[in-house]
């Protein structure tokens, strides 16, 4: 396939870098995005819906202000202060549960997630790379690797042609491409990050290196780094000194930055080879003209190197240091200098300041807080085993010519979520017993313990702006991410939820929806998140009080999809076997939602289901299909369980069940939204067939599993495809969430006429389970193109957007879904070489 770059039209230059990947996401550093959207704010809320949610408003208003300006806390979902979009995200620095730091597409350090679940949206002007480039004794090019043009250190020489650079992300790696306008030298910059499938015992740190590649004619050639200055919001004043050298092991040389009122030490660091000189300044100005490190690298391509710590700073005084690498490169080849950013937060407080936890990386490096010059340390010297790994990963699939370019991007560059959304691995104490984790009815989970001992606990936010852990209805479709490439997370994640689901939370509080007053989470039944960084999660679950969502008709199904799909995977049976007795307990208290005995779940009148603002009325495609499914995985658990008494009973209750959902919901094309009769009852949704997609997932969609007519579920996805996406925008952004038959958009909610990406990806994957692999790329394709090339979200892909104007929650959990677009193919292509081996067995007697 002939790779086309959309993003790379103002792109002036010849070079193409060096070691940069074939497929990812590519964009010119000139390049500007045309379309600027707005959040979805009050303004965009249809007067009948304002009317109807005056209650609401007023509910969520006074409790926003008592959070906000009482409290002094951020409010779980900001409705009032949405984070504005900006359009210059790149790849995260870090692995996974240590924090990030952000780099954006044209160099800049802007994004800051280093205390869990907050972000600082900051460009800190002084962090830069520098080159200098010296022939014959004389500097005769000296030049901040930036385009910008900034009020401050104006003594710099700033404003790089864009024209000449790009930026090449595949998650990840990124790697920045300049060549260097008259000198015949073309520079890479390449970034990675310790993230590799499997693999729990690599010590996931907070730390990336930074290698800089000088292909050159015949010049000797030195780079310099404006360091990373203090980053207001972490606190400027530095503890003990702005700065200090860093006597790392020879032959690696660094300085470590550290604040007082965040506690972090920050290490960047370089490798210093033979034939390589390392050289620093340990506290500058940042706020002023920067003339004397400017000066000082311009003079002899070195910086003087003063001996020991710098002055500790003032109150609100802010300091920078520098770093810089020269070496000689020959003609007509190239040099690699490695530089390596690490920062040790190893002791984390969540809002509340309650308990005290260590983060995963604490098992190999410590947890005294001094461990950034060992971090680096470690970058510089694994991250050619990382980088190996991450190729015999992502190798299999890049290679796959059959697969689409921008798939190939979309899949891994999606996984920046992982270690940026608020992102948290916990190590659980070595003297922690197992009742402190159980709780007072969790005695039943005989592996929790070990398995929390060993893979510690996970969470990541439902969204950068939505925050709170493990939103288990959004995880539903997230999840296939980490099953398929961090199993064990997957599973220690699950423990934690059947923790909280046979536990209950007694205290009243009123729910912001409909104002009524309720305990915060009831017993059995599956609980909305784990909590909100800003309290105290695992401890105190259900952060969301939008709705009691005891009364949510999915997500206790949504656990018991997922344990059967994840036992189907890994083929864990203590897993399978701890879960079970917790999957009857929620199957028992969803029963209940059964109230006229047809085998059927029916909802309750409200938006009751992971689309919260989308009112449903009885039987329902979404949870009547969900429910089927669980029903179906309950009898084949059962089975491999040898609980022939269960298996009985569910098989009564599947079998009843699958006639009441065709017979109140299939309409000869498509099931229909719900079974009210209203108006809207016949909306196309995009998401009916989910129930479909997990059976399609775990290999129960034929034979004697079969829930759903092959023949319905072809009609269907055809339906949604002509309609919600073909029928939508020109086919150009995916599929609408609900399309009324006519071909126009559901506008009956404000959730109606969005599109979700998470969501379609899942469609997308359903489509390629049934065949229909052409129609699932063109679905999906929609998504990317609109996310990663006209909207510049990459790096924030949104939960939502409308066809025009808005979009909705930056940096959002949901669409990791893509990765079961990836099980879906590969178990397409498993089956298509049984089906050609059985083929050859028989002509071969």
């Amino acid at each position: 396939e002939t790779v086309e770059w959309p993003l790379m039209r103002r792109y002036e230059g010849a070079a193409q870098g060096r070691g940069v990947a074939a497929d990812g996401w590519r964009v010119c550093l000139a390049h500007s995005f045309e379309e600027l959207r707005q959040p979805y704010g009050a303004g965009d809320v249809p007067l009948r819906d304002v009317l109807r949610h005056v209650g609401l408003a007023l509910r969520y208003f006074r409790w926003w202000v008592k959070k906000t300006r009482i409290e002094k806390k951020k409010a779980f979902i900001d409705l009032l202060c949405a984070v504005p979009l900006q359009q210059i995200y790149g790849c995260p620095l870090g692995g996974i549960g240590g924090g990030t730091i952000t780099r954006g597409w044209r160099g800049e350090f802007c994004r800051w997630q280093l205390n869990p679940g907050l972000y600082h949206y900051e460009t800190v002007i002084a962090n830069q790379f520098t080159v200098c480039l010296r022939c014959k004794g004389q500097t005769i090019y000296q030049q901040v690797l930036s385009v910008e043009r900034p009020s401050s250190l104006q003594g710099w020489n700033w404003g790089y042609c864009g024209h000449y650079a790009f930026y090449h992300a595949l998650y990840p790696r990124a790697w920045l491409v300049y060549e260097l306008p008259g000198q015949q030298v073309v520079l890479t910059c390449r970034q990675v990050s310790p993230v590799i499938p499997h693999d729990y015992k690599v010590r996931r740190a907070p730390c990336s290196p930074l290698s800089q590649r000088f292909p050159t004619a015949a010049l000797s050639s030195a780079a310099g780094g404006g360091s990373p200055a203090a980053v207001p919001e972490l606190g400027t004043a530095a503890r003990d000194g702005s700065a200090l050298p860093v006597p790392a092991a020879s032959p690696r040389r660094g300085w470590q930055l550290c604040w007082d009122t965040s506690d972090l030490p920050l290490t960047p660091a370089l490798q210093q080879p033979a034939g390589t000189g390392v050289t620093h300044v340990t506290a500058f100005n940042p706020t002023g003209l920067g003339r004397e490190v400017w000066q000082d690298l311009l003079q002899d391509g070195r910086l003087d190197s003063p001996p020991g710590k710098s002055r500790p700073t003032e109150k609100g005084e802010v300091t920078a240091a520098a770093v810089c690498a020269s070496c000689r490169v020959p003609a007509h080849g190239h040099k690699t200098l490695e530089f390596a950013l690490a920062w040790d937060m190893p002791c984390v407080h969540f809002g509340s300041k309650e308990k005290l936890h260590l983060r995963r990386y604490t098992r190999f490096f410590g947890s005294n807080g001094d461990a950034a010059p060992a971090l680096s340390h470690y970058a510089l010297t694994h991250y050619e085993e990382w980088e190996r790994k991450i190729e015999a990963w992502q190798d299999p699939i890049l290679e796959n010519s059959q697969l689409p370019s921008w798939y190939k991007s979309a899949l891994f560059n999606e996984l920046y979520f992982l270690t940026d959304g608020g992102t948290i691995w916990m190590e659980v104490p070595p003297d922690c017993r197992a009742e402190e984790l159980q709780g007072p009815a969790g005695a039943g989970l005989s592996h929790l313990l070990p398995v929390l001992r060993e893979y510690g606990r996970f969470a990541y936010l439902e969204g950068q702006e939505y925050r709170m852990y493990n939103t288990y209805d959004v995880h539903f479709y997230a999840s296939f991410a980490l099953i398929m490439l961090w199993p064990k997370l997957q599973i220690s994640l699950q423990y934690d939820i059947a923790v909280t689901v046979v536990n209950e939370d007694v205290q009243p509080r009123q729910y912001l929806m409909c104002g009524q007053t309720a305990q915060v989470k009831m017993k059995n039944v599956v609980p909305h998140d784990i909590g909100d960084p800003g309290d105290e999660p695992w401890q105190r679950v259900n952060a969301y009080l939008m709705h009691d969502t005891a009364d949510w008709k999915d997500l206790n199904l949504k656990f018991v999809l997922q344990v059967y799909r994840d036992y189907y995977l890994t083929h864990d049976s203590l897993y399978l076997r701890d879960m079970w007795p917790v999957c009857q307990a929620v199957m028992e208290s969803e029963l209940k939602f059964d109230t006229d005995n047809d085998g059927l779940i029916e909802n309750g009148g409200f938006a009751d289901q992971t689309y919260d603002a989308w009112v449903v009325h009885g039987a329902s495609a979404y949870c009547g299909g969900l429910w089927l499914a669980a029903v179906c995985m309950m009898c084949k658990m059962a089975e491999v369980l040898g609980d022939t008494e269960i298996q009985q009973k569910y098989l009564g209750i599947l079998n009843k069940g699958k006639e009441a959902f065709e017979r109140m919901l299939w309409n000869g094309k498509y099931y229909n939204y719900d079974s009210s009769g209203s108006d809207t009852s016949i909306s196309i949704m995009s998401d009916q067939c989910a129930g479909q997609w997990f059976l399609g997932a775990c290999g129960l969609d034929q034979g004697e599993f079969e829930v759903f007519p092959k023949s319905h579920v072809l009609s269907a996805l055809k339906t949604i495809f002509e309609k919600n996406v073909l029928g939508f925008a020109g086919g150009t952004m995916g599929a609408v969430n609900g399309m009324r038959p006519d071909g126009v958009p559901d506008t009956s909610s404000v959730q109606s006429n969005e599109v979700w990406v998470g969501v379609v990806y899942s469609l997308a994957a359903t489509m390629i389970q049934e065949g229909m692999v052409e129609e699932g790329f063109r679905t999906a394709e929609g998504c990317y193109r609109t996310v990663w090339e006209r909207l510049g979200m990459a790096f924030q892909t949104p939960e939502a957007y409308r066809e025009k104007k808005v979009y909705r929650s930056l940096a959002y959990m949901r669409p990791l879904s893509i990765w079961s677009m990836q099980l879906a193919l590969e178990r397409r292509a498993g089956r298509a070489q049984a089906l050609a081996q059985l083929a050859q067995g028989h002509s071969h007697p």
